[in-house]
């Protein structure tokens, strides 16, 4: 269900005789077919090759580096992610998902392996790297939504990308434990490093495999007279939906960069504990929900994920061993499960499905905004706070909670205003 700010979704095809596409209701039946499932299988594979680099802390650290170092170079690679959106969204209508997509899954091969190569934290070709790393990321999962997303009807759309979204919370399980496994903070070494960006090497190119299974025989988009994309972006403007996915983008993305660093100065060696508990969490959350978005729409949800998020940073404070790291998993798992297939459904569903491409792709790169802005902010904010003398991380979950309750109550007001015009 769109915000009120953006175009009626009824007029989004040109009335005619291609207003009513024969398409739609082999969409609906084919939505979790074959190539749905060979997508769900390449999404997973590629979320383990991610959730094992959660451990690129670590990597920084071997190398001398520090969270402000950490922090900047992920704001790199969100640059890169940044400016490719959107070329990714109009290739993705220009030449179909299926190029995007595997060109996509072969450039982020090439990222993953280089690192082997990578001894200094503070040369020019780690942050290439790292931008390569997120800007392929950024394809794949662009491209793959999209495909999936165009082949179910918008009265359907949020629940495909949920489901499809499952995936994620599979790879993160698995990822995560496969790092806690190959690197270790009492013995880590160069060959555990190695190790890690070999592996996310070998399970990228089986994404890839899967990637080519799921598009084959997809036809080529028609040809048509391309709009300006500022124009586009004018006319199918989805409102304050993009600011909560900036939010979204920003908490959702900070325990995969931080979490190791601030287990470690609580001397926790494993993080499994707490992707175990999301992602289950997120998965189940996420199934029995699926089809709130037809009842309720997706406003209510957007503010239930934002306020579950904001609770989540400020359970961190109560974690002093590894199992307590169940409390805060819990409700940002739930946050998850409902904020990105609302986020994205809302942003994307407001444009037509020649569109769709763009659409997806502005909606991600929300997500990559907020990372963009929000990991270097965390990375100088735990260093003012150790500077001030007081405890960093305490502090900076604090402030941060603080922040994405006060971008609920502003979303929710936003929207009760856009409400009240319609």
């Amino acid at each position: 269900m769109p915000p009120p700010t953006a175009a009626p979704v009824q007029h989004e095809v040109p009335p005619g005789p291609r207003a009513q596409p024969r398409a739609r209701p082999h969409a609906d039946v084919a939505a979790f077919g074959l190539p749905f499932w060979c997508t769900y299988l390449a999404n997973s594979l590629m979320m383990v090759a991610i959730s094992l680099l959660y451990r690129y802390g670590d990597f920084v650290s071997f190398l001398g580096g520090t969270e402000v170092d950490l922090g900047w170079l992920v704001a790199a690679g969100m640059v890169g992610s940044l400016l490719m959106r959107l070329a990714q969204g109009v290739g993705i209508d220009t030449y179909g998902p299926r190029r995007i997509w595997l060109w996509s899954s072969a450039l982020f091969i090439v990222s993953c392996g280089g690192h082997v190569w990578i001894t200094e934290v503070h040369g020019v070709p780690i942050y290439l790297l790292r931008i390569l790393f997120q800007t392929s990321a950024a394809g794949f999962f662009g491209a793959s939504i999209t495909y999936i997303s165009g082949r179910a009807p918008i009265s359907r759309m949020a629940e495909v990308i949920g489901t499809l979204g499952t995936s994620g919370f599979v790879g993160m399980m698995l990822g995560t434990s496969l790092g806690d496994q190959l690197l270790n903070y009492a013995r880590l070494d160069r060959n555990h490093v190695d190790h890690m960006f070999e592996a996310a090497t070998l399970l990228a190119i089986a994404a890839y495999a899967f990637s080519w299974l799921a598009t084959r025989g997809h036809p080529l988009p028609v040809k048509r007279r391309r709009m300006p994309v500022i124009w586009l972006l004018k006319r199918y403007h989805p409102g304050a939906v993009l600011w909560a996915g900036v939010a979204m983008g920003f908490g959702l993305g900070l325990p995969g960069v931080f979490l190791t660093r601030y287990a470690a100065e609580l001397e926790i060696p494993k993080l499994a504990v707490f992707f175990w508990v999301y992602a289950p969490t997120a998965f189940l959350t996420r199934m029995a929900i699926r089809r709130m978005p037809a009842r309720y729409g997706i406003r209510p949800m957007i503010v239930l994920g934002l306020s579950s998020l904001a609770l989540g940073m400020l359970l961190f404070l109560v974690v002093h061993r590894e199992w307590q790291f169940v409390f805060p998993a819990v409700f940002i798992g739930v946050a998850h499960a409902f904020s990105f297939p609302a986020v994205v459904a809302g942003g994307s569903g407001v444009f037509p499905i020649r569109y769709r491409g763009l659409g997806t792709t502005l909606m991600l790169a929300m997500f990559d905004l907020g990372n963009l802005v929000g990991m270097p902010a965390v990375g100088e904010m735990l260093h003012g706070f150790g500077r001030a003398g007081l405890h960093r991380y305490p502090a900076m979950f604090i402030s941060v909670a603080g922040l994405l309750a006060l971008v609920a109550a502003l979303y929710a007001w936003l929207e009760r205003k856009a409400l009240r015009r319609v």
